[in-house]
């Protein structure tokens, strides 16, 4: 085998295998104490649930790059909340505590205009097609510049890759 088809095998290789120990490590996927299978089940599919919508959030805030949950869990939820309400509309307030403040503050920003401008057509997809927008973004670095597409096969929701 060539070296260099080898070498990005290999990377490759370690790609996936940090997922695994990340998910293993950094988010309790490690093992559970009891003996009822379909309990640890149901808490291995939460972890993994709640593992791929980080993901998603980390790639909308840094498309270019894997975040790994030990740094960017602190980077991006250590932050005061408060709800302001003026007239008839709400606000939630973050105030970052982190000493990274302002690219918190940037990133969240980028995310919340991100989100408003979906809010403002929402009304008009399908469940399906806005998650195909989300998906589309986040991962828009990994998807070079083609976008996802809702398609139904039966009774499964597929998302088709478009140019």
């Amino acid at each position: 085998m060539p070296l260099p088809i080898l070498a990005q095998a290999y990377r490759d290789r370690a790609d996936c295998e940090n997922v695994c120990d990340e998910i293993k490590n950094q988010w309790g996927w490690a093992g559970f104490v009891t003996q009822d299978l379909p309990r640890c089940r149901i808490m291995a599919r939460l972890i993994a649930l709640v593992y791929n919508w980080w993901n998603i959030f980390t790639r909308l805030a840094q498309p270019d790059r894997h975040l790994e949950a030990v740094t960017s869990r602190p980077l991006l939820l250590h932050a005061v909340g408060r709800l302001v309400t003026t007239g008839r509309r709400k606000r939630v307030r973050l105030t970052s505590t982190h000493a990274m403040a302002d690219k918190v503050q940037a990133v969240l920003t980028r995310i919340g205009a991100f989100f408003n401008r979906l809010k403002r057509i929402a009304e008009q997809l399908s469940p399906e097609a806005i998650w195909a927008i989300i998906l589309s973004v986040a991962f828009r670095v990994w998807l070079r510049g083609k976008s996802l597409h809702p398609v139904v096969e039966g009774h499964q929701t597929l998302l088709r890759l478009t140019t």
